[in-house]
């Protein structure tokens, strides 16, 4: 059990892809403040996602494309407080690093010094290619983000599997792109699985896979689906839940406010 327990030293990108080589699996999960990044760096979690899922599951909004620059700062700072030796890795918010390579570039510088994040994380494939050159060229750290894209879930007409039947040599072709920019790591979203693994042994960069099959080097869940917070919330086909915390949340709440009502609670042991 030990062996699961915070590493003793710093998680670099160096020491996954040490993993991919020799076949050894690792885990992300996503994390959006100071307490759950350090409950997971103690339970060992490599890596942790500042994601822009933060806008649905932090703040509300309908879909990731609201969450501002600012907001992604916030959380991402208090993450790294609260990293521990874990690796962090931060989004690009929606519409901050489109426009020119810039324009990624200083988004990206600015995320990093107000964060402390040890690399950031855009959407996109071929087209996002060059903005993954320039930001290597200014010493970042870059996971690209191909496959279903959530920023680009209009232009999508949806939430669908991509790299299906003709696409997949498009998902190929946006791989091979990220790859030879200088992606350190790739996440591939809703893939086929044979799919995700064929790509995943010809990609030189770790591969993290989020509704792509067992085949990837890693994998990553947004935490709320991992362990079910809210209770009962709809998630997607491949979540698996490893915990009841929105049952076990919702239930303490109710003791807590039975006790305040019948007067248990304060008890003269909690009162000075």
């Amino acid at each position: 059990m030990s062996g699961y327990l915070t590493p003793k030293k710093k998680v670099w990108v160096a020491d996954l892809v040490a993993k991919k080589a020799h076949g050894e699996k690792w885990a992300m999960l996503t994390a959006y403040d100071y307490a759950t990044a350090r409950t997971f760096a103690a339970a060992g979690i490599e890596c942790l996602l500042v994601g822009d899922s933060a806008a649905n599951v932090v703040y509300g909004y309908e879909t990731t494309n609201h969450i501002s620059l600012d907001e992604m700062a916030y959380l991402g700072a208090a993450v790294v407080r609260g990293a521990g030796n874990a690796l962090v890795v931060i989004d690009l918010p929606f519409g901050t690093y489109e426009a020119s390579d810039e324009q990624c570039v200083r988004t990206a510088t600015e995320l990093v010094r107000r964060t402390g994040a040890n690399m950031v994380k855009l959407e996109g494939g071929s087209r996002i290619a060059p903005r993954i050159r320039a930001l290597k060229q200014a010493g970042l750290a870059v996971c690209a983000h191909v496959g279903f894209t959530p920023q680009s879930v209009d232009n999508l007409s949806g939430f669908k599997v991509q790299g299906r039947d003709d696409s997949a040599d498009q998902l190929r072709a946006d791989t091979e792109a990220v790859t030879e920019a200088g992606a350190d790591m790739a996440v591939f979203e809703m893939v086929p699985a044979d799919l995700a693994t064929e790509l995943t042994a010809a990609c030189p960069a770790p591969v993290i896979g989020i509704g792509a099959g067992a085949g990837t080097d890693a994998q990553v869940l947004v935490w709320h689906d991992m362990a079910d917070f809210p209770a009962g919330d709809h998630r997607a086909r491949f979540v698996q839940r490893f915990g009841s915390i929105g049952a076990d949340l919702a239930a303490a709440a109710a003791d807590y406010k039975r006790a305040v009502h019948t007067g248990q609670f304060p008890a003269p042991e909690h009162t000075f």
